[in-house]
């Protein structure tokens, strides 16, 4: 069983897969009875019986257990789970915030459908609707490019600095001898660790005959040796910073890493397999560079490994704390202890501050960018199998028909974009036109305004501005100029030559001054239109005489101020 209530005293026995067991103790309450009840549900609430899966959040389980009973002793209760009200329940949720009335609502369901006992009554009111909402916070933001930077940066020249040092007290070491024969040196203390593992000041004064008071007087430098040939937390906290960067594993994926999950497939390419708090087993393959930056931190910590317990000998982050073996646990505290000693600063002036959740943000920001996509993104820190699974799973008829009308338009729209732009002159307008009049269902007399001029905008003629392709339908179409260029409803003829040129002209100077990706983003789809569908149509010497009409300058296009190049 991976949960077990004990009685005596009251406690829970917890035993997660990848974690050793622990007990929780749930204390001297008020209220055994209930407590006892409420332990229960909770020992049934453990993965795989329930959503439980982590250790710490069953210890938040417990805390809120033990604020339940005691605040229901307060309110005069003291009988167990089958003798609960409503009254009772109702006043604890309405003067509790959600968490506590989640947890004790999950604590009661699971108590009570092992052993259906709660009245009625009680039961229809604790598998109903919350009383409280969960507060939900804005998505947490990609960091700024220039914030990301130095960060990057700055990892990297630790790593590497580590790395060396590292290399360099191994080769120090190989120089020594055994401190007791020889004296105590820098060489000989790298020797004596390299054979004993991270020792303290007072075991080194033993293996020396002397006290720790009378090493400590005499000798120094102890603490720069353990540091380059065992890493702690603080030479730990770069490798996992990158690595996150690099990867975009959840955090809690990254931190629970062990040896098992690796497998090195070739020379560059590493099959990662680690666990998602929120879904369970996971897995990667690493780029490259994430592949070279796991192998070294490996490499660095190989000489730890083999001098820790084996339940400790599987853990990726392995790292000394106040000299003694441990696993590493990135603590948002030990985060900001490394930025200080680094004096790594924002784009605001003060302290970066490391949330190793936006780096999973940013990874996928950055991901997102590398090739032209037209996806709308949701939230920043979702990935599109995410967003699809909780934005576009329908579960009323209503939602399923916003879906499918969702889905209708998206694909009329691919539709309309893979069409032939309507380009037409004067001598073929009469061969041509008649088909297109029918597909489009021109009214009498609309070809004529079209081809007269009559409906002109800016770079060609629309066959209805009210149509509602890009806006409210019966409302004007709120378009910008170069969106005409993909618009079924457009025609173009030789009178807009010279705009579809200065749209050129526009598109050239955006290229020069914008970021690959971003142009290819916002204006590569318009601008190969342009080039390659609409203009080769028209006659190489009408072009060459509009061309003379063309400034290359902003002034030649109704831009808004956020889109000039000058």
């Amino acid at each position: 069983m991976p949960a077990e209530v004990l009685r005596d005293p009251l406690a829970l026995k917890l035993s997660l897969p990848g974690e050793t067991t622990a007990v929780i103790e749930i204390g001297d309450l008020p209220n055994l009875q209930l407590a006892a009840d409420l332990t229960e549900g909770l020992a049934a609430s453990v993965h795989p019986h329930g959503p439980l899966g982590k250790r710490t959040t069953v210890n938040a389980f417990a805390y809120t257990l033990r604020r339940m009973v005691r605040e229901l002793a307060e309110d005069g209760f003291e009988g167990s789970a089958a003798e609960l009200t409503r009254a009772a329940l109702g006043a604890f949720w309405l003067r509790s915030h959600y968490l506590v009335e989640y947890r004790t609502r999950t604590l009661l369901r699971a108590f009570d459908t092992r052993h259906q006992v709660l009245a009625e009554p009680v039961r229809q009111m604790v598998f109903g609707t919350n009383y409280t909402r969960p507060v939900v916070g804005e998505p947490l933001p990609p960091y700024a490019p220039a914030e990301w930077n130095r960060l990057i940066d700055l990892c990297k020249r630790e790593v590497r600095r580590l790395a060396e040092e590292h290399r360099a007290m191994v080769t120090l070491a190989e120089s020594g001898q055994d401190p007791a024969i020889g004296g105590w040196s820098e060489a000989n203390g790298a020797w004596l660790m390299l054979r004993t593992g991270p020792v303290t000041r007072t075991e080194v004064a033993a293996h020396l005959g002397i006290t720790p008071n009378v090493f400590t007087k005499r000798h120094r430098g102890i603490e720069r040796i353990r540091a380059a040939l065992f890493p702690s937390h603080k030479e730990a906290v770069p490798y996992v910073l990158l690595l996150a960067a690099w990867t975009g594993v959840v955090p809690d994926g990254l931190t629970g890493l062990e040896i098992p999950g690796i497998r090195w497939i070739g020379k560059q390419a590493t099959l990662l397999s680690y666990t998602k708090g929120r879904t369970g087993q996971e897995s990667l393959v690493l780029s490259p560079r994430a592949s070279r930056l796991l192998e070294q931190w490996l490499q660095h910590s190989a000489l730890l490994r083999g001098h820790v317990p084996d339940e400790l000998a599987e853990h990726v982050w392995l790292v000394t704390r106040q000299g003694r073996p441990a696993r590493a646990a990135f603590e948002e505290y030990m985060m900001r202890g490394w930025v200080r000693s680094h004096d790594l600063r924002g784009d605001d002036g003060g302290l970066l501050r490391i949330d190793r959740r936006r780096l999973r943000t940013t990874f996928i920001a950055q991901r997102g960018q590398r090739q032209w996509s037209l996806r709308a993104t949701i939230d920043p820190n979702h990935s599109p199998q995410v967003e699809g699974d909780h934005y576009l799973s329908a579960a009323t008829p209503a939602q399923k028909a916003v879906v499918e009308e969702i889905a209708r338009d998206a694909q009329g729209d691919l539709l309309r974009r893979a069409s032939a732009p309507l380009v037409v002159d004067e001598a073929a307008s009469a061969a041509g036109l008649p088909e297109e009049v029918h597909r489009l269902g021109l009214a009498e007399g609309a070809l004529a305004e079209l081809l007269s001029g009559q409906r002109d905008v800016f770079s060609g003629a629309c066959v209805d501005h009210f149509a509602g392709l890009h806006g409210p339908k019966g409302k004007p179409c709120p378009a910008r100029p170069w969106v005409c260029l993909l618009c079924p409803l457009a025609l173009f003829a030789p009178r807009h030559l010279p705009n579809l040129l200065r749209l050129k002209a526009f598109f050239a100077r955006q290229f020069r001054q914008m970021p690959r990706d971003q142009f290819a983003a916002v204006f590569a789809p318009y601008a190969r239109r342009l080039s390659a569908d609409i203009l080769p149509r028209f006659e190489k010497a009408a072009i060459a005489a509009a061309q003379l009409d063309v400034g290359d300058g902003d002034a030649e296009l109704p831009l808004r101020a956020e889109e000039t190049t000058s």
